[in-house]
């Protein structure tokens, strides 16, 4: 499962890479040359890559600020790699709406109101989340798909679909989603996730995590959890997990400075 995840990050680069190298190589040829581009009449030559916004969901009733939990932390980590380009936020799941809103107005460089087809059509938005909160990170990815508005990457940890939702079914404007899970509680997470047009999303995998013979030390979380809810506690306490769903979020980032 690990060397799934790392394969893919490895191919990743080799993209990013190979992009690089081809910028490098049509910053030297003439400017004469470009004369003949395919760029519409008025575009720009300029390529700017836009903002990239960042939205992970709390599960439960957890709250949006508390540190001991993993969307939370990773979100932390996050704002402090990226001071710039990169808006990073973290919400209480009930709080899908406000999430939609949020992006709509970051899509549309902080407007209110409806983006521009050229806006959303360059919107970079990653979702993520654990429990509830993953399922909302889904429900929010396909209302955008309403807005048509696209997703980078949606990431579930240990998805448990609320009422009135589906967690399985990946909204074609998503470009890549991975899904992590147990089955080792009575409370567990989506084991398969799919593609609602697999022609435009990539399943990167899902991938099964099992706590039976090495648990993990969830002590800072509350004694209910850890006695009512412990293998689905463990998933989200556990590091392993998180530096992956963090891995997968930072290859879609700009390069840091």
């Amino acid at each position: 499962m690990i060397n799934e995840v790392v394969s893919y990050l490895i191919r990743t680069s080799i993209r990013l890479v190979s992009l690089i190298i081809v910028s490098f190589i049509l910053c030297l040829i003439p400017a004469a040359t470009h004369a003949s581009s395919a760029l519409p009449v008025g575009a720009s030559d300029t390529v700017t890559t836009a903002p990239v916004i960042v939205v992970g969901f709390v599960g439960g009733f957890v709250k949006h600020d508390d540190m001991v939990h993993g969307p939370v932390q990773l979100a932390a980590r996050l704002n402090q790699s990226y001071p710039s380009g990169v808006y990073v936020e973290v919400l209480e799941n009930h709080r899908g709406q406000q999430a939609l809103a949020d992006i709509v107005r970051f899509v549309h460089a902080g407007r209110n109101g409806t983006p521009s087809p050229e806006e959303k059509h360059n919107a970079r938005v990653i979702l993520y989340g654990h429990s509830w909160g993953a399922s909302e990170a889904i429900t929010v990815a396909r209302e955008l798909e309403q807005e048509g508005i696209p997703v980078l990457l949606t990431v579930q940890v240990d998805s448990i679909s609320k009422p009135g939702q589906n967690d399985k079914v990946i909204p074609a404007n998503v470009s890549e989603a991975a899904n992590f899970y147990q089955l080792d509680g009575l409370l567990h997470g989506e084991p398969q996730i799919r593609a609602a047009d697999p022609a435009r999303t990539h399943i990167i995998g899902n991938f099964r995590f099992t706590y039976k013979t090495q648990p993990i030390d969830c002590q800072q979380y509350p004694w209910y959890d850890r006695a009512f809810m412990k293998p689905h506690t463990e998933i989200e306490c556990d590091p392993k997990v998180w530096t992956q769903v963090e891995s997968l979020i930072r290859s879609h980032l700009p390069p840091q400075h």
